[in-house]
């Protein structure tokens, strides 16, 4: 079945993203087996509507809000962490772009993304300095590798970043699929997120214009340029919840058709098993909490994102620590829950046509992105120093 979006019938963007999600994780098992380039799953967001969620009205847009965008994209990430981390990053891109480019940029690149329904993908990891970009008269040159190229691959645009030679900080830019001299390395072979082909990227003699390259933005050194990083942080929050509902829901309808009682439980169905419902009774427990965190930290996104240049550093410090807070939190629950579900599924669910170990590797690989410790610190650092994160890429 092919979901296309019903203009006539105005469907809400989470009642989209919820149908998709169903039909999607029918296929999840087998696409995280096949791994490769998400092409199926590009085209799929695309013909739902999805791809301006986050794109402001007066280009074209949707218009939502982050708390809309973050409950569309647990949706999605609940049937496949991949889909989540994918989407997750086409949201930030066009809105990075608003952030750190001039408004001439936010405006062609956000209304372009709206008419065509254009997909995003990235490699900007500032840590891998491997590509290099050299001025060449009125345009640039870009040679090197760049690693953790997520969903460049399949993108119709593609945020990177590069080195100038001889410079402290990168060059950000964006290149249409098209552009001559990329070549994906095609060594994306990981335990989890599978489908993210989050591989390298070779580039030889790449041409960038001057118009490609982002900003300066209005207010450079003001606290909303640098605040879309702090946003990253929480869209990777949300698909760990979506991946941790998702391993929930798939175990407790395994358990209530497949688990079998212990034969000392004394009860007849597994359902029955008082260890069984009390693991159960943690689940919840732990996955409402972690909710509800991560919900009121949205509201917290939403409101320093609406004053834009306006805020100033200590909001955005403490929309970080909130932040900070909810990754660690959410992302120990997550791998909690994605572990133990097995302890109420039995033997039998290591089955690997089942695929239940996809939720626990998909969350594995992801929560590794930046290290938790480092999270952690920061949030003693502030509660005991009063000393807000220093920003960052990852905070």
């Amino acid at each position: 079945m092919t979901l296309l979006r019903d203009h006539t019938t105005a469907k809400l963007p989470l009642e989209l993203a919820t149908q998709l999600s169903k039909e999607l994780a029918i296929t999840a098992v087998d696409r995280d087996r096949q791994a490769g380039i998400p092409q199926e799953e590009v085209r799929r967001l695309r013909e739902a509507g999805l791809l301006s969620l986050v794109i402001p009205k007066q280009y074209g847009g949707q218009g939502a809000t982050w708390p809309e965008a973050f409950q569309v994209l647990q949706t999605l990430a609940k049937a496949d962490g991949s889909l989540g981390q994918l989407f997750a990053n086409h949201l930030i891109l066009p809105a990075a772009v608003q952030a750190v480019g001039t408004p001439t940029q936010a405006s062609y690149y956000c209304t372009l993304t709206a008419q065509h329904g254009l997909f995003w993908g990235n490699a900007v990891n500032t840590r891998d300095t491997r590509l290099q970009i050299t001025a060449e008269g009125d345009r640039f040159r870009v040679n090197g590798l760049k690693s953790f190229g997520t969903g460049v691959a399949a993108a119709d645009l593609r945020l990177f970043s590069a080195m100038p030679e001889g410079a402290a900080m990168p060059m950000f830019f964006v290149l249409p699929r098209d552009r001559a001299g990329i070549t994906y390395n095609n060594d994306w072979e990981n335990m989890g997120q599978r489908r993210t082909a989050s591989g390298s990227f070779t580039f030889e003699n790449v041409v960038v214009y001057q118009d490609e390259i982002l900003g300066p933005p209005t207010q450079p050194e003001g606290a909303f340029a640098g605040f879309i990083n702090v946003v990253v942080q929480l869209t990777k929050a949300y698909v760990y919840l979506g991946i941790a509902t998702g391993a929930l829901e798939a175990a407790r309808e395994y358990t209530t058709v497949a688990t079998r009682p212990w034969m000392t439980a004394g009860v007849d169905r597994a359902t029955q098993d008082p260890y069984i419902l009390q693991h159960y009774g943690e689940f919840w427990m732990q996955l409402q909490a972690a909710q509800a965190l991560a919900d009121q930290t949205a509201q917290k996104v939403q409101q320093a994102w609406s004053k834009g240049n306006a805020l100033t550093q200590a909001e955005r410090g403490e929309v970080a620590i909130a932040i900070a807070s909810t990754k660690a939190f959410v992302a120990r629950t997550g791998l909690d829950i994605t572990n133990r579900i097995f302890e109420v599924m039995g033997a039998r669910s290591t089955a690997a046509r089942y695929g239940f170990d996809r939720y626990w590797r998909d969350l594995r690989t992801f929560t590794l992105h930046d290290p938790l410790d480092y999270k952690l610190r920061e949030i003693g650092n502030w509660l005991l120093n009063h000393e807000y994160p220093t920003p960052s890429q990852y905070s």
